[in-house]
C-alpha cells in the first residue's frame, strides 16, 4: 500500500548541489525511495532539481512528498545532510519571508529579495525576520508565524 501524500514541496538550496545528493539526502531522510520524474516508481518521491542564479541556485520540487513527515522537519534534516542552507515557504501570505534550514538544524525566518528569470526565480540578500524589516511592515502575517521574528539588538519585534 503506498504512503500517504501531501503534494509538492518546493525548495531551494545555497550553492550548487547535485541532483544526486539531494536524492540521497531525501531518501536517508525520508526512509522511502526518491526518484527523478523520468523514472517514477510506486510508493516513491518524485524530486526534480534544476538551476537558476542567485544565492540559492539550487531548486528542488518534491512531488508526491509524505503526508505523515512535517515539511519544515525534512528540510532541516536535509539541510544537515548536504550542509547547506534549504529555504522554504512559511505560514504567511507574505510572499518575501521564507523559513531558512541552516546545516546546524535549525530553523530561521528569512526575508529575502527575488527576482523573476527566464530559468525561474532568482532569490538574493536573505536576512533574518525581525518584524522592523521593511518587507514585514508592506505584508502582513509575520508576526502571526508559527515562525516568530526573531528580534536583534537595538531592533525589538514589531508588536
Amino acid at each position: 500500500m503506498a504512503e500517504p501524500a501531501d503534494g509538492l514541496w518546493s525548495w531551494c538550496a545555497s550553492g550548487r548541489v547535485a541532483a544526486a545528493s539531494v536524492r540521497a539526502a531525501l531518501t536517508g531522510v525520508l526512509r522511502r525511495p526518491v526518484t527523478t520524474l523520468e523514472a517514477p516508481a510506486d510508493g516513491a518521491v518524485l524530486c526534480d532539481v534544476w538551476y537558476v542564479g542567485g544565492d540559492f541556485p539550487t531548486l528542488i520540487d518534491c512531488f508526491c512528498a509524505p503526508g505523515d513527515v512535517e515539511e519544515a522537519t525534512a528540510a532541516s534534516a536535509v539541510a544537515v545532510r548536504l550542509g547547506a542552507d534549504i529555504l522554504l515557504p512559511d505560514d504567511t501570505l507574505n510572499p518575501t519571508r521564507y523559513v531558512r534550514a541552516e546545516p546546524n538544524g535549525s530553523l530561521t525566518p528569512v526575508h529575502l529579495d527575488e527576482v523573476e528569470t527566464d530559468d525561474g526565480t532568482e532569490r538574493r540578500h536573505a536576512r533574518l525576520c525581525t518584524g522592523t524589516d521593511p518587507a514585514c511592515v508592506t505584508a502582513p502575517g509575520c508576526d502571526t508565524s508559527h515562525f516568530a521574528p526573531r528580534p536583534t539588538p537595538g531592533h525589538p519585534a514589531a508588536a
